[in-house]
């Protein structure tokens, strides 16, 4: 507890877009219910703060901590095994700190190849070819910048977590929903879920949301959504356009189908799935009219990036987890 006898509240922001604080922020009015239960003691993004300020506070006294983003440096870590020592309830809140999510796509190449890619390619404006330097000393001493790892890994990869709130980010009303019910665990009207649960989710398929007709899906080639006019009623997936909702677990609303855009699989593995891209390939490829295997294999060149299609959110969480040029470094 604070001085003012609230539990106290932090969030923090690894390697991640930012999109995550966005999601918090948007809950309107709802904000000011966490500022009336809480004291916000370490939200950099929202407030300053130092690590400092969090080093010196008491083990366990941070009621709860949303941790965003994935790991993929050594501050990442550090915050993150900081944190995990300062809270009693840490959560792993959207797809990056759960899976991965985009970061995670990196582990698909060396640190080399990353940075060269950032600071290389022809749509980058550096004639000079000039890169950052990881040290550099001024009078007060030297100053450094984080040390990226050879992979990006998911928070509990690197700390036990206690809750897990997937999507990129979390739909606003359901982090509404899940602040209600730790107010009402506070009051003692209610109690928290079993450690370890997924919170703010549903329990079935992005497809069990969806509205859209399903008949006997039979696919014979695939189609990018551009190229072709979606029936506004049918099941994407039938149209030929691949979509990830037989694999991607429900909460969301399945807002994209409904917006005429296919499920890209933010909210992550479906209740079950060990393995997200083994799920949505198996779903995919049931769907597939031919028992030809030429025409199978023309059939599937038809998806580009397969990789970033089926791992789009999952790879630092899925058993692959990286690629052999990635773990060399």
């Amino acid at each position: 507890m604070s001085g003012n006898g609230k539990p106290k509240f932090a969030m923090y922001w690894a390697a991640s877009c930012g999109g995550c604080e966005i999601a918090v922020l948007n809950i309107h009015e709802k904000i000011l219910d966490v500022d009336a239960n809480f004291e916000v003691v370490f939200w950099p993004v929202a407030m300053d703060a130092k690590y400092k300020d969090v080093e010196a506070m008491e083990d366990g006294s941070i009621l709860l901590t949303l941790f965003n983003g994935a790991i993929r440096n050594d501050e990442n870590e550090h915050i993150a095994k900081l944190l995990r020592k300062k809270s009693k309830l840490l959560v792993a809140f959207g797809s990056c700190a759960n899976e991965g999510c985009m970061p995670a796509l990196a582990n698909l190449s060396n640190i080399q190849e990353i940075v060269d890619t950032a600071f290389s390619t022809p749509s980058t404006d550096n004639p000079q070819n000039i890169r950052p330097n990881t040290k550099f000393s001024v009078p007060e001493g030297e100053l450094h910048i984080p040390t990226l790892y050879p992979v990006v890994r998911t928070l509990d990869q690197v700390v036990p977590v206690d809750y897990y709130m997937p999507g990129c980010p979390p739909e606003s009303h359901q982090i509404a929903a899940v602040i209600d019910l730790v107010i009402q665990v506070l009051q003692g009207k209610a109690e928290l879920p079993p450690a370890g649960s997924v919170i703010g989710v549903g329990n079935s398929t992005v497809c069990d949301e969806c509205t859209r007709k399903r008949n006997e899906k039979k696919i014979k080639k695939f189609e990018r959504i551009q190229h072709i006019m979606i029936d506004p009623e049918l099941c994407i997936l039938e149209q030929g356009v691949l979509c990830s909702g037989p694999a991607t677990r429900s909460g969301c609303s399945a807002l994209c189908p409904k917006a005429g855009s296919p499920c890209i699989g933010c909210y992550g593995p479906a209740e079950g799935a060990e393995d997200y891209g083994s799920r949505l390939m198996t779903a995919v490829a049931s769907v597939v009219d031919s028992n030809d295997p030429a025409e199978i294999e023309k059939i599937f060149e038809g998806i580009p990036d397969p990789a970033g299609q089926f791992y789009r959110f999952n790879l630092a969480g899925s058993l692959l987890r990286f690629s052999k040029p990635a773990w060399k470094g």
